[in-house]
């Protein structure tokens, strides 16, 4: 599957949501991840979309690169940015989620957020 691409386009109500994690887990299943890896990029595109808005659509695209998986989500709205570009603090926000989860993640210009996970050698 590398350099492979599957695109997903969902409404953005959360019942959907559910569609992400299926694509997103078989995906994993495939390549042979660990429930560890997985489970950190799950939380993390859960973590997004619950700050989408709440109506139109929404992209996920899932590929794999070297020895890490990689999901951009998008667009997204001018809130998620603010968010991210927020001081860190006490509270429990899109940032911190992303920060403890991932091993990096990037908002571009046009609202679509790239969020990367590691994974171990031989899991890919």
């Amino acid at each position: 599957m590398k350099g492979d691409q599957i695109t997903l386009t969902i409404p953005r109500e959360e019942p959907y949501h559910e569609v992400a994690h299926l694509v997103l887990g078989g995906v994993a299943a495939r390549l042979n991840l660990t429930f560890e890896s997985i489970d950190d990029l799950e939380t993390a595109l859960d973590a997004v979309l619950e700050r989408a808005a709440r109506n139109g659509h929404i992209t996920v695209k899932l590929r794999l690169e070297d020895e890490a998986i990689v999901a951009t989500v998008g667009p997204l709205a001018d809130a998620v940015r603010a968010e991210l570009e927020r001081e860190p603090g006490e509270h429990f926000d899109l940032r911190r989620i992303l920060d403890t989860v991932l091993d990096g993640y990037q908002l571009d210009a046009d609202g679509w957020l790239e969020l990367r996970k590691q994974v171990a050698k031989g899991e890919a």
